[in-house]
């Protein structure tokens, strides 16, 4: 027997006490006024006398297993003594049936054998552990009952009795046998249920180390994604700008072939570039999703400032429509899905335009992105979300038309996917594309509109005469800038730092800036808009326009550009772009 078990056995005995106490009353109390005073009197000393050794037997215990002094071999002498008290204890009740039987009516019989049967009822739950003790202590009760009953020849019924207790007797075993066959599967499945939980501890700190090793992955993939966003970007940008200042300054016909080529390797490997960010990003769980209430002019006024310039280089009408419906999405990701569209839209029209509209289908906006260009085929609809898929056309591609990795409306489709908005696709050769998304309706909330347009009024078709200021640390940038601004015929005021612009702005006779062309991220802790800060207030009522250019694709400049007004370009900036985007900002085509 284990020490645990034989702990938890002792630990019974005032519970089997307070039993054998109320039934010792109860039979004193039912056969007092019928027993003979010396029979009733040595078998309630002997009652009694076991009894006070019993609960001594367990006082003493108790006291020792308090002080510690009990070891296991030490607790197999206690459980020995305990057992032997127990069993004469059974034996003294299957002695009181002997003794009381034949005093009273058939009624104090049968109270004589529910009290016996009862202390075999109560064994089941103290000794069913012990099989041996517990078959041996019902024994000692119901076998000497049934062989008084056998015995009674007063009692016309006592063969009938006998037998009906016999199978009682029967019936006790074989529920003592199952009630301890089921604790013990109880006390196996408590065991492999701790060992499960100390193997769940044990995997939870696995788990949980695991998960901080993966929060440390997670944080230096974010902080790859930033280096990535503005460093990486930084030689990129300025080979492009370098390249084109070349083809600026050359008149060799194949050479200024191969610079071409140069600015196109450099266009594509733009997109590449972002489209390969963005894709990993998404799979890496990297892009969460805020959805509230999003007006749709505040979206469809920031793609007008971004499209709006290579719309116009192109000859393209760029159309927004239903700008006072409200969606409840990311506005983040919903833009980032339509500058997708838009951009794949300008891209490859040639003639007509391009329509962005916003429609209310009941309880649905349904936002959709229309444009008049080459169209998809019906055989290549389905595969055109497929990653690294990319549509062939039955005419070649002009050279604008950039067929990357096929990754541009793969991204589309897992936003889309992330936001729970529903995209589809239909088109035409020849006669257009349109995509459409369903986002919920939102509830419109009250707020104060800023405007941020402005109109311009067209300042002629060169840069001859325009003067330029370019705030930018990266020096192979800036130099890279200046050069190519010149070879457009701009004059370049060139600044480091905007400790250097409020030093040029203070000298008198300054001369006044058409347009000012800053970086984000500056030295000390500065920005661009500190830069545009300070030149606007040398010039407070010329509105000089500004470009800012970031090398951060990770978004949230759209609202300061609205605040501070200004158009923004994420690096690598090619040469086209910037074009296009000085050109729409002094009203030139």
């Amino acid at each position: 027997m284990k020490a645990d078990q034989i702990r938890a056995l002792i630990a019974q005995s005032p519970a089997s006490l307070t039993g054998n106490a109320v039934g010792f009353c109860v039979l004193v109390g039912v056969f007092f006024p019928l027993a003979h005073p010396a029979v009733l009197g040595g078998w309630v000393a002997a009652v009694t006398l076991l009894w006070l050794l019993r609960l001594g037997h367990w006082w003493r215990y108790r006291q020792r297993e308090r002080a510690g002094t009990l070891d296991d071999a030490t607790l197999l002498g206690w459980v020995r003594s305990y057992v032997v008290l127990v069993l004469l204890q059974g034996a003294q009740w299957g002695a009181a049936v002997w003794l009381f039987w034949h005093l009273g009516t058939p009624y104090h019989r049968l109270a004589l054998i529910l009290v016996a049967y009862a202390y075999t009822l109560g064994a089941v739950q103290l000794l069913v552990t012990q099989g041996k003790v517990f078959n041996a202590f019902i024994s000692l009760i119901l076998v000497p009952t049934i062989a008084r009953i056998v015995s009674d020849r007063s009692e016309p019924f006592h063969w009938q009795l006998a037998l009906v207790l016999s199978v009682i007797f029967v019936a006790t075993l074989v529920i003592g046998r199952t009630h301890r066959s089921a604790l013990a599967q109880a006390i196996s499945l408590k065991a492999r249920t701790d060992q499960l939980a100390a193997q769940l501890r044990v995997e939870k700190a696995a788990a949980d180390e695991a998960r901080r090793a993966a929060e440390a992955a997670s944080r230096a993939k974010t902080q790859f994604f930033a280096a990535a966003s503005h460093d990486l970007r930084q030689p990129l940008h300025a080979m492009g700008l370098f390249a084109e200042a070349l083809r600026q300054r050359i008149r060799d016909p194949e050479v200024a072939s191969l610079v071409n080529s140069i600015n196109e390797s450099v266009d594509a490997l733009e997109g590449l570039f972002g489209e390969l960010l963005d894709i990993t990003r998404i799979d890496s769980g990297g892009v969460d999703v805020n959805p509230h209430p999003v007006r749709m002019k505040e979206v469809f006024t920031r793609l007008r400032l971004h499209f709006e310039p290579l719309a116009f280089e192109k000859g393209l009408a760029l159309s927004f429509h239903g700008d006072h419906r409200v969606a409840h999405t990311d506005p983040l990701l919903l833009e980032r899905i339509l500058r997708n569209l838009v951009s794949n839209a300008i891209r490859y029209t040639e003639d007509g335009g391009v329509l962005v509209s916003c429609r209310q289908r009941g309880q649905r906006l349904l936002v959709q992105v229309w444009d008049s260009g080459i169209g998809v085929s019906e055989a290549a609809l389905p595969r055109i979300f497929e990653e690294f898929y990319q549509v062939h056309t039955s005419r070649p591609l002009e050279a604008h038309h950039r067929k990357g990795l096929g990754l541009g409306l793969a991204i589309v489709k897992r936003l889309a996917d992330l936001l729970q908005a529903p995209l589809t696709v239909r088109s035409r050769v020849d006669r257009g594309t349109v995509f459409s998304l369903e986002l919920p309706v939102g509830i419109e909330q009250r707020r104060v509109e800023r405007d941020i347009t402005r109109s311009k009024a067209a300042l002629g078709l060169t840069l001859n005469g325009r003067r330029m200021v370019v705030v930018e640390d990266e020096a192979a940038v800036r130099e890279g800038l200046v050069v190519l601004l010149q070879a457009w015929g701009a004059q370049v005021d060139a600044f480091e730092t905007v400790e250097a612009v409020q030093a040029w702005t203070a000298q008198p006779g300054t001369p006044q800036p058409d347009l000012l062309i800053v970086d984000y991220r500056l030295p000390a802790g500065t920005t661009g808009l500190d830069a545009l800060a300070v030149l606007r207030a040398r010039w407070p009522q010329a509105q000089l326009p500004a470009i800012v250019v970031t090398g951060s694709s990770l978004g949230g400049h759209e609202d300061e550009s609205a605040t501070h007004d200004f158009h923004l370009l994420i690096k690598p900036v090619l040469p086209n772009k910037l074009r296009a985007m000085i050109a729409f900002k002094l009203g030139m085509r």
